[in-house]
């Protein structure tokens, strides 16, 4: 999947399978707050969004996005304002 076609204003929640406080906000607010947080809560951190996208070999789209996903999202975040 790619993540260059999430715009980075779209509305989104950060939650942590370990129950944690979520964030809410934008997508570049949940990858700034990826970008700092240690590995173990890389590992247990999903972002929920409010449009759903299209995974290759899916029937239908997803509203979550997995670490190696959100770990895109903050690489993009990173190129972009370097």
């Amino acid at each position: 999947m790619s993540t260059e076609t999430i715009p980075w204003d779209q509305p989104a929640t950060m939650i942590d399978l370990e129950g944690r406080a979520p964030i809410i906000g934008t997508i570049r607010d949940c990858a700034m707050h990826f970008a700092l947080y240690k590995p173990h809560a890389r590992d247990h951190a999903r972002v929920l969004l409010t449009v759903p996208v299209h995974r290759p070999g899916r029937k239908t789209r997803t509203w979550i996005l997995d670490p190696a996903e959100i770990a895109e999202l903050a690489d993009r975040l990173a190129r972009e304002t370097n």
